[in-house]
């Protein structure tokens, strides 16, 4: 069952790629961007180096696309897709010798909204958003596919505050529902793994940036904000002194400034901060700075 349904997760997640990827002349009205970025950081030292430091090996790839097309005079269509990934090595201080690549990056993020265009001050939309990674390994090394998911269908309105060519400004607020699947081992010592789904449901606060600052600095963010007013695993913490924490409100900021340097070269700045309190009762930080190569692929 876990690989059927990753195998339909992944179909889903490669069909806005496809889209985007269309020629121009096939698809009339798209505005659509695919880009393609990758980066690396490499030391190393001989056994006969003096001073205690450790080599280490860091690559992180980024794929970001979006699409957008008025498909009706009533009805426009916006996709936005990411994923990312990973991975470091480190040498030992003593041996010299490389550990195994350790996951750094990992993130899968597609967020479909439909608007409903009324050319009032708010239109109407549904949006579908669904959140994983590329897989989740426990200490024993068992791997779970397409874990956590994190799917969410709302409904509300929105508002596209500016629009540009492929710049944008466009918030929504809504009602959502929120379905999150998280995998976990029978035992500690368990080679079986299963999912555990939890559902609620609540207030949903998301705005889009897209800006050209210059004709060499982008920048793209992104802020959620989630009010849960029902939880299904409320009865699970009742008593406890984590009895409230789904009640708190879920942040997620992201911002990116990407500088082009030349056609291929740019810098990125990616900075994110998190709030979960059912995770953790402070704000998560993750900033990444790196200089890689860029590919336009539509």
């Amino acid at each position: 069952m876990t690989h059927k349904l990753a195998f339909v997760i992944l179909i889903a997640l490669l069909c806005p790629i496809v889209l985007m990827a269309q020629d121009t002349t096939a698809v009339k009205g798209w505005k659509k961007s695919l880009i393609f970025d990758f980066t690396t950081a490499q030391s190393s030292y001989s056994n006969s180096w003096v001073g205690g430091e450790a080599g280490s090996l860091n690559w992180v790839s980024n794929l970001n696309g979006t699409a957008e097309r008025q498909l009706k005079s009533w009805l426009n269509y916006r996709t936005i897709f990411k994923a990312s990934f990973g991975q470091t090595l480190t040498q030992d201080v003593t041996t010299h010798d490389w550990s195994k690549p350790k996951k750094s990056t990992d993130l899968i993020d597609w967020d479909n909204l439909m608007r409903f265009t009324t050319n009032r001050l708010v239109d109407p939309y549904a949006a579908l958003r669904l959140e994983t990674q590329f897989y989740s390994q426990f200490d024993n090394s068992v791997t779970a596919y397409f874990r956590p998911l994190k799917l969410t269908e709302s409904g509300g309105v929105a508002r596209k505050f500016y629009s540009k060519d492929k710049d944008i400004v466009l918030s929504r607020l809504g009602l959502a529902l929120r379905q999150i699947v998280k995998p976990y081992l029978t035992a500690a010592d368990s080679l079986i793994k299963k999912d555990s789904a939890l559902t609620d449901g609540g207030v949903e606060s998301v705005t889009d940036f897209s800006l050209t600052l210059n004709k060499r600095v982008l920048y793209v963010g992104k802020l959620s904000l989630y009010k849960a007013l029902f939880f299904s695993g409320s009865d699970k913490v009742k008593g406890t002194a984590f009895e409230n924490d789904w009640k708190a409100i879920d942040i997620n900021w992201e911002n990116q400034f990407r500088v082009q340097v030349t056609k291929i070269i740019t810098v990125n700045l990616y900075t994110q901060l998190l709030y979960d309190k059912e995770v953790s009762r402070k704000g998560r930080l993750k900033e990444t700075l790196a200089l890689g190569l860029i590919f336009h692929l539509a």
